[in-house]
């Protein structure tokens, strides 16, 4: 055990001395803002606010064009705030990916007029500035997926899936998540973070194969403890700093508003 927490500590040295990092959180949601033919969805859970069909809500891909994005400028930015590493979401709970998978067509690349790979361009602007790269993934919630049940029903796309008791999780875990995580991990050079959220009904079993995977393909990557059961490298703390702090490791992850994605009605 002495041995295996060395290794950990190591391994956590970089993330330990970073302290400050950018977390982006951009998807479909944020074409008009998280507003939907004018109704206000409120946050990027919009989809499950506002219970869009996933016909309907697909068509925001069909206008999703950030043709103004430039990854050396969010990277320039980060750096000069003196953040240390970033990391961006790959997939959130949509289920729509923002990088290029031959996994799931419902990707960026494929869906939309941009064509291009946000994830791939920002891993390169990172290694040229100096910045550690990481990607965020929804595990346990993909309101595309029709295998996707969560624990109290409350948070799964019950709209165009109403039957919970119908949902095989390990279906979507052998069909999404593992060919996904592997493409995460194998197509843009050295992943720093793997951030997981909300593995909700995910097993011990398919949690351990995660962090296997990870192990395997990327040995200095590290997992925060949302990959489940409890595993991971670090805890997460949401939006709020413990008063007591903690003796293990541990982040904070805060928004700059009552939002994680961008809302247009709420601008810092």
């Amino acid at each position: 055990m002495s041995a295996a927490r060395d290794d950990n500590r190591e391994k956590l040295a970089w993330w330990t001395d970073a302290r400050f990092g950018m977390f982006i959180h951009w998807g479909l949601y944020a074409e008009d803002g998280c507003f939907w033919k004018g109704q206000d969805g409120k946050s990027e859970h919009m989809m499950r606010h506002l219970q869009i069909p996933i016909a309907e809500y697909e068509k925001l891909a069909t206008d999703f064009n950030p043709v103004k994005f430039n990854a050396d400028d969010w990277v320039r930015i980060a750096k000069a705030a003196g953040m240390k590493y970033m990391i961006i979401t790959a997939k959130h709970h949509d289920g729509f990916a923002t990088y290029d998978s031959k996994a799931d067509s419902y990707n960026i690349v494929a869906r939309t007029p941009f064509k291009r790979d946000p994830v791939k361009e920002l891993a390169e602007a990172c290694r040229r500035a100096g910045l550690r790269f990481g990607v965020y993934y929804s595990l346990g919630r993909d309101w595309h997926d029709p295998d996707v049940p969560t624990r109290d029903g409350y948070r799964s796309n019950t709209w165009d899936f109403p039957d919970e008791s119908r949902k095989v999780l390990s279906r979507y875990f052998e069909r999404k998540v593992k060919p996904q995580v592997r493409e995460l991990l194998t197509q843009y050079g050295p992943i720093a973070v793997m951030w997981f959220d909300t593995p909700e009904r995910i097993s011990k079993a398919e949690s351990e194969e995660l962090v296997g995977m990870i192990r395997q393909l990327q040995p200095q990557c590290i997992v925060n403890a949302r990959v489940g059961n409890p595993l991971g490298d670090y805890a997460v703390q949401e939006q709020k700093i413990p008063e007591s702090g903690d003796p293990k490791p541990w982040e904070t992850c805060m928004t700059l508003n009552g939002h994680w994605g961008y809302h247009k009605m709420e601008i810092m």
